[in-house]
């Protein structure tokens, strides 16, 4: 063949590897001479090759989440995260309550330590060495309370025998009014139901044994307490800022201005609290009081000093003391001096629930009286009298801290600043546990901010 004719044009399906129209191109190593998309016969001794099979589609999970409502999304996405944070805060009151031995004793000292710090640190600013301001703080408190406790222990001794006589003549009018009311019950049948009550006491002695143990049990572990309380008070008033120091130093480097800014901001809380509430007690006590000796009231002293230490469950502890005011007055003057001591107790509740908690106790530690009888409701419910006392000071130490790091306030918070430049020497090392000193890899520090 000439050149010329090896450069005539060609048709395409003359052109080798033309596939025609619908049809594949042949595969690389199929016999020539078959027509393009026809497969080979197979080879001798070989198996037929399946035949291909439509393959079925499949679908990230991106396309999947985009068929689900996005309400239904981010509801089950916060669903998760709320039952985890439940779960964890299940666990570990459970594992709380298994040490509240050790736990209510150091919570009351850090209820103290609020209390009496500011004492300490006016001796303190008064040149007074640290260990003698602590002990004459601690020594004067003592002291007060027993006190306190003496002249209350003494005004009982004094007023029990005429309210015994009291009592005894209530019993009387009781009985009377049984025999002449609408009961008309007989001397006879009053002896038989009292008679019964005998002999159910009787036969219930074993469990009125097994109560009185339980209870010798109960006051050898509050005297433990007390003296572990007393214990810790010493330590949170003599090394209280050390001893906070070490904790946050177990947090992330990155993490300790927030964890700092807010620990000190929920103990700022947790004091104006303690004082309040101290306040608010004192107010209670006082109107209680004093309206029990107008009307004539028996042991009206030691009502008060009663009123004073249930008040300091918030809004129910002054209703709860009141009402044993009420009861006395009924035993002790009558129907009449009960109701007016049911206004006295009326009017000193209003006064607390519209004035002093919504305007010194609301301010304070920023939680409306809603958040406060929900917590005490819940405290009591989980953990008796000492949840009661304690749900309200935890519940504003949250609120603070919590409050505190959602704004990112230890980015500007000055007096973090200035409680880390008084602390500069300790954290660097003196006076410091060489176990706890830091060690600092090389160029640890190099992306890390100066505030950290």
């Amino acid at each position: 063949m000439t050149p010329a004719e090896d450069a005539t044009p060609r048709p395409d399906s003359e052109l080798p590897g033309y596939a025609a129209p619908g049809l594949s191109a042949p595969p690389a190593g199929s016999p020539a001479g078959l027509p393009a998309g026809v497969p080979a016969a197979p080879a001798a001794g070989t198996e037929p090759a399946a035949a291909p099979t439509a393959a079925s589609p499949t679908r990230s999970a991106r396309e999947v989440d985009e068929d689900i409502p996005y309400g239904v999304r981010i509801a089950a996405s916060w669903a998760w995260r709320i039952g985890l944070i439940l779960v964890v805060t299940g666990v570990l009151v459970w594992l709380l309550s298994k040490i509240s031995f050790l736990i209510i004793p150091v919570m009351v000292a850090a209820l103290l330590a609020g209390l009496l710090s500011p004492v300490t640190r006016w001796l303190r600013r008064r040149r007074v060495p640290n260990g003698a301001a602590v002990a004459i703080t601690l020594l004067g408190f003592i002291g007060l309370i027993a006190g306190a406790l003496a002249l209350v222990g003494r005004q009982l001794t004094a007023g029990f025998g005429e309210l015994w006589g009291q009592a005894l003549e209530g019993l009387q009018q009781v009985q009377t009014w049984l025999a002449d009311g609408p009961l008309h019950l007989t001397a006879g049948q009053i002896d038989t139901y009292v008679q019964e009550g005998a002999d159910a006491l009787q036969k219930n002695s074993s469990s009125i044994l097994s109560g009185a143990l339980t209870f010798g049990s109960t006051a050898g572990h509050f005297a433990a307490g007390l003296l572990i309380a007393l214990f810790v008070t010493i330590f949170f008033l003599l090394e209280g800022e050390r001893i906070w120091r070490f904790l946050v130093r177990l947090m992330p480097r990155k993490a300790r201005p927030a964890v700092n800014g807010a620990g000190r901001r929920g103990w700022t809380s947790m004091v104006s609290y303690t004082r309040i509430q101290m306040f608010v007690a004192f107010v209670d006590a006082v109107g209680i009081g004093v309206g029990a000796a107008i009307i004539g009231v028996p042991l009206a002293l030691p009502l008060g000093v009663l009123v004073f230490i249930g008040s300091f469950i918030p809004l129910v502890g002054a209703l709860v003391t009141g009402a044993v005011a009420v009861l006395l007055a009924l035993v002790a003057n009558g129907l009449v001096n009960a109701l007016i001591m049911v206004g006295i107790v009326l009017l000193v509740q209003q006064l607390e629930g519209h004035i002093l908690q919504p305007l010194v106790m609301g301010k304070a530690v920023s939680l409306h009286p809603v958040a406060v009888i929900l917590s005490v409701a819940a405290g009591s419910y989980l953990a008796g009298i000492p949840g009661a006392l304690f749900s309200v000071p935890i519940l504003a130490v949250a609120n603070s801290a919590v409050r505190y790091i959602a704004a990112r306030t230890w980015e500007h918070d000055g007096e973090l600043a200035a409680a880390s430049r008084q602390g500069a020497p300790a954290l660097a090392g003196a006076g410091q546990d060489p176990g706890t000193r830091e060690v600092h890899r090389p160029g640890a520090d190099a992306g890390t901010p100066k505030g950290d």
